[in-house]
């Protein structure tokens, strides 16, 4: 009886322990990041709950900056979106390495955003989820256009549609010979490229069908034919192909612009246990297959492409030769007090007759 008791009260302390190791997890991220069959899996291996908010990095760095980095407790912005909004608001805190399993991770991707999300010695991010925008093309009806500026062309009048956003902003000043990431340290030569830019888009207006502000209209926009070139992401792209395979993403030629979605752990967060498990857990090889399989884009996870579905690996090859991945465009941090320029910028150009 004496050693029965004591089993069960050895039992209740362990169930008790893991009682109160369980966290619900504040995650704050893109829509197809955390697919509802990984959470599942997650909750039952780990015992956190997990509580998603989908935004996107305008939102994210809003909300957080509005609660001083509280109300959540992993966030996903993109690289270049973490040393600026640090400096700015101070809203995330460092990542504590020794808690990740750094070898679930693409060497590459990880030292690099580790560099492009360091602040005062410290490193903020970790990659997740990557991939680029560019053009999404009727190749049928649209076949010429195969650079930003294209989208411009009076043939195509009322037939085109891109977003009143910095990506805009930064693919056609590619497009025209310029190179806005070599100026980010230089405001006064940034706010001459932007100059150059808003002189084309405003001319530009006539010819655009409608700004599209979320990815399902666009989509929509495309799948119906009422827009038949657009600046858009790969993933959105590759979905329309499966169903029209005369549409299809388009690396630009003056590159795509290439984004790295991380982790960060918010400078309020609660939950620190269950972010670095959601971490650890979703970079395994078969979860980030998952993950891609849902999001359409590729993670940087160790061997995640392997149980990538076909179809989206033949998409992927056929948007991007080794020409045009060595051409990608990978957005550096951005320095702070650059978006208010280009903020400006664009309600200039939104303000256009």
């Amino acid at each position: 009886m004496k050693h029965s008791l004591v089993s069960l009260f050895a039992v209740v302390a362990v169930l008790g322990a893991q009682g109160v190791q369980a966290e619900t997890l504040r995650l704050l991220t893109w829509g197809g990041y955390a697919p509802e069959e990984v959470i599942a899996m997650f909750e039952a291996e780990t015992g956190h709950t997990v509580e998603v908010t989908t935004s996107n990095n305008e939102e994210m760095i809003a909300k957080l900056r509005a609660t001083n980095g509280g109300g959540f407790d992993l966030a996903q912005p993109s690289q270049d979106r973490i040393t600026s909004a640090q400096e700015e608001f101070g809203i995330y805190k460092p990542i504590d390495m020794s808690r990740v399993t750094a070898d679930l991770f693409i060497p590459s991707m990880l030292s690099a955003t580790a560099a492009n999300t360091t602040y005062e010695g410290e490193v903020y991010g970790l990659p997740h989820v990557w991939g680029t925008s560019g053009l999404v093309v009727n190749t049928a009806m649209a076949g010429e256009v195969t650079d930003y500026t294209d989208l411009c062309d009076p043939s195509l009048t009322g037939k085109v549609s891109y977003r009143l956003k910095r990506p805009t902003l930064i693919g056609f000043a590619y497009s025209m010979g310029l190179d806005p990431f070599a100026a980010y340290g230089d405001t006064d030569a940034y706010q001459g490229i932007l100059d150059e830019v808003e002189a084309m888009l405003t001319e530009c207006k006539a010819i655009v069908r409608t700004y599209w502000d979320g990815g399902d209209e666009i989509k929509n926009l495309l799948r119906s034919g009422e827009v038949v070139a657009s600046m858009a992401w790969d993933t959105g792209g590759w979905q329309l192909n499966a169903d029209n395979p005369d549409i299809t993403f388009v690396a630009p030629e003056a590159g795509a612009l290439g984004w790295i979605d991380t982790f960060v752990l918010p400078a309020r967060g609660r939950a620190d246990d269950a972010a670095y498990d959601w971490i650890n857990f979703v970079m395994q090889p078969e979860i980030a297959a998952m993950i891609t399989n849902t999001a359409g884009n590729f993670t940087a996870a160790v061997d995640g492409d392997a149980g990538v579905s076909a179809d989206l690996k033949a998409r992927y090859q056929g948007s991007f030769d080794q020409a045009a991945i060595d051409n990608i465009k990978w957005y550096p941090p951005v320095p702070a007090g650059l978006e208010a320029l280009e903020g400006a910028t664009l309600d200039r150009i939104n303000a256009a007759n």
